[in-house]
């Protein structure tokens, strides 16, 4: 599969907000990140197509939900630490931990200053 059947695919992802055009469309520069994150990593050979789609669509279909789809990014971030910390990448928790070191950092951060983790109270 070349790169841009892959980013074709990725962009097919199950419920991904679109715009009129068809673009992705990311509610905060995290989504984006996220979603360029994993398209390197499939890029990369960590994970096939499939088993992306799998591991998302179980994500999305977990009860509890948020109606209006607004917490689609954060399933699709679960779905990505789930294949990292399934394929012995990462430690899942390590990742819970770097969650939370950006929770109180983005807590921390005065309003319109850039969010980085040195700004954490514990840091």
């Amino acid at each position: 599969m070349s790169v841009c059947e892959a980013r074709f695919q990725l962009a097919q992802s199950p419920g991904l907000p679109k715009s009129p055009k068809g673009d992705p469309i990311f509610p905060e520069p995290w989504a984006a990140e996220a979603f360029a994150m994993t398209v390197h990593l499939h890029e990369k050979g960590l994970f096939a197509w499939g088993e992306w789609a799998e591991t998302l669509s179980k994500e999305l279909h977990k009860p509890g939900r948020a109606e209006d789809g607004s917490d689609y990014f954060d399933c699709w971030v679960a779905a990505l630490s789930d294949l990292l910390v399934n394929r012995g990448v990462a430690d899942a928790a390590v990742i819970f931990e770097l969650q939370k070191s950006w929770q109180r950092a983005a807590e921390a951060t005065p309003h319109g200053k850039p969010i980085e983790l040195a700004n954490g109270p514990l840091r």
